[in-house]
C-alpha cells in the first residue's frame, strides 16, 4: 500500500502511543465491519417472525437480503470509482450515516417494500465499504503488520456471526425484529463516531476509473479466476446458509432458542476457522480455499444426514463455520495476490460478484424452498461449492498466489 505518509499519527505521541492509535482505528474499521455485516444478515436469523409480521412468506422475506445484496453487487464499482478522489475516512463515516439511517427506517417501516428500497439503500453503503475497508486497515498501520490488520478486519466477520445475528435472533424473541433494527440503528451510530475520532484522514491510494475497473478481469487471467471461484461458493454458501433457520424449524422441530445456538457455534466455527486459516492461507491460500470448501460440503451432507439429531446438527453447523472461515481469508488472499496494485478496485469487483451472488442464492434458494422445500437449498449448496473447488483444482497448475 501507498500513502502511508498520509495516515501518521501526531508526531508528539511516543512511538508506541502512535502505534496504539492506530490499532484503535484498525479497531474502528473492524467494528465497521461488524455493524455492516450483521444488518446485511440479520433476516436470516429472522424470517420466519419477519414472514409473520409483514404477512410475506419465508421466501419472500428473504429478499430483504437478495435486496442489499443486489445494490451491494452491482453499485460498489461505480461509487468506488467516482468517489477516488474522497478521502477514505469521509467516505466510510458517510457509509456508517447511510447504514445507521436505514437501520432506523427499517424497525419502523409500516411494509415490506418501504424496507426493500431501504435495504438497497444499505447495500450501496455496504458494498462500498466491502471495497475499502480492509485496504484502509492496512494502511493505517505500518507496512509491516498490514497482513495482521487486514487479519484482524476479517475476524469482524466471525464477531458478527458469533456475537451479531444469534443477538438479534434473541433480541426478537424477547421484543420484536424492530427493537432488532432499531438497536442497530443506535450501534450504527456508535461506530460512525469512533470511526471520526480513530481513523487518520486518508486519501484514496489505489482506486482507478470506472473503465479500468472493469477491464481488470480482462487482462489479469488469476484475478478472473479467482472472481468466478467466489461466485461458485457464494452462490452456494448463501443459497444454503439464508435458510438455515426454516430448514431446522421444518425438520428437526427446532425452537428460537436452539437456532441462535446453532447461528452461534457456526460463528465459533467461523472464529477457529479465520484462526487456522490464518495460519494455512498464509502457506496455501489456493490450497486452503479447496480444502474449505470440500470441507463445507462435508458439513452440507452431515445436516441432511442428521435429522432432528441436535449434536449431529451443532457438529455440522461448527464444521459449516470453520469451512466458511478458511475460504473468506482465502478468497481475499487470492485477490490481493492477484492485483497488488490495484487493490482497492480488485476489491470492488470482488465485493460485485460476492454480494451480487449473496442475492442471487437467496433468491434461488427462496424459490427452492417455496417450490421444492428448503431441503433442496442445501443441496444446492452443495453443487455450487462443489464447482467452485473443481474451478480450484482445474485451475491447480496455474499461479494463484
Amino acid at each position: 500500500m501507498t500513502t502511508r505518509e498520509e495516515t501518521r499519527t501526531p508526531a508528539a505521541l511516543p512511538p508506541r502511543a502512535q502505534l496504539a492509535v492506530r490499532w484503535l482505528g484498525v479497531a474502528a474499521i473492524t467494528a465497521s465491519l461488524f455493524v455492516f455485516l450483521t444488518t446485511e444478515l440479520m433476516p436470516i436469523g429472522l424470517l420466519t417472525p419477519l414472514g409473520e409480521s409483514l404477512d410475506v412468506s419465508v421466501g419472500t422475506a428473504g429478499l430483504m437480503v437478495t435486496a442489499q445484496g443486489v445494490a451491494a453487487g452491482l453499485g460498489v464499482p461505480f461509487i468506488v470509482a467516482w468517489t477516488r478522489r474522497v478521502d477514505r475516512r469521509r467516505l466510510l463515516t458517510a457509509l456508517l450515516a447511510v447504514l445507521t439511517l436505514g437501520n432506523l427506517i427499517t424497525s419502523v417501516a409500516p411494509n415490506y417494500p418501504l424496507i426493500l428500497v431501504t435495504r438497497m439503500g444499505i447495500g450501496f453503503a455496504s458494498g462500498v465499504f466491502w471495497a475499502i475497508g480492509v485496504s484502509m486497515a492496512m494502511r493505517i498501520v505500518p507496512e509491516k503488520h498490514a497482513n495482521r490488520a487486514a487479519a484482524v478486519v476479517m475476524s469482524g466477520i466471525s464477531i458478527a456471526t458469533v456475537v451479531g445475528i444469534p443477538l438479534g435472533t434473541l433480541l426478537e424473541s424477547a421484543g420484536s425484529w424492530r427493537t432488532t433494527f432499531l438497536i442497530w440503528a443506535g450501534l450504527s451510530a456508535l461506530v460512525l463516531l469512533a470511526v471520526a475520532v480513530t481513523v487518520p484522514p486518508m486519501p484514496s491510494a489505489n482506486a482507478v476509473p470506472v473503465r479500468e475497473v472493469f477491464g481488470l478481469p480482462v487482462t489479469n487471467v488469476p484475478l478472473r479466476v479467482v472472481l468466478v471461484m467466489v461466485v461458485f461458493f457464494v452462490l452456494g454458501h448463501f443459497g444454503a446458509y439464508t435458510f438455515v433457520r426454516p430448514y431446522l424449524e421444518e425438520k428437526a422441530s427446532a425452537s428460537a432458542g436452539f437456532v441462535t445456538v446453532v447461528l452461534i457455534v457456526f460463528g465459533i466455527g467461523g472464529a477457529i476457522g479465520n484462526f487456522v486459516g490464518g495460519r494455512a492461507v498464509a502457506r496455501s491460500p489456493r490450497g486452503s480455499f479447496a480444502a474449505g470448501g470440500l470441507l463445507l460440503i462435508a458439513a452440507l451432507v452431515l445436516l441432511l444426514t442428521t435429522g432432528a439429531n441436535d449434536v449431529g446438527v451443532i457438529a455440522a453447523m461448527v464444521l459449516w463455520g470453520i469451512a466458511f472461515g478458511v475460504v473468506q481469508l482465502s478468497q481475499i488472499t487470492m485477490t490481493l495476490a492477484a492485483a497488488p496494485e490495484t487493490f482497492e478496485a480488485a476489491m470492488s469487483l470482488n465485493t460485485m460478484a460476492y454480494n451480487t451472488c449473496i442475492a442471487l442464492g437467496a433468491l434461488v434458494g427462496g424459490l427452492l424452498a417455496d417450490h421444492t422445500g428448503v431441503t433442496s437449498a442445501l443441496w444446492f449448496g452443495i453443487v455450487l461449492v462443489g464447482l467452485a473447488v473443481l474451478l480450484r483444482s482445474a485451475a491447480g497448475r496455474r499461479s494463484l498466489s
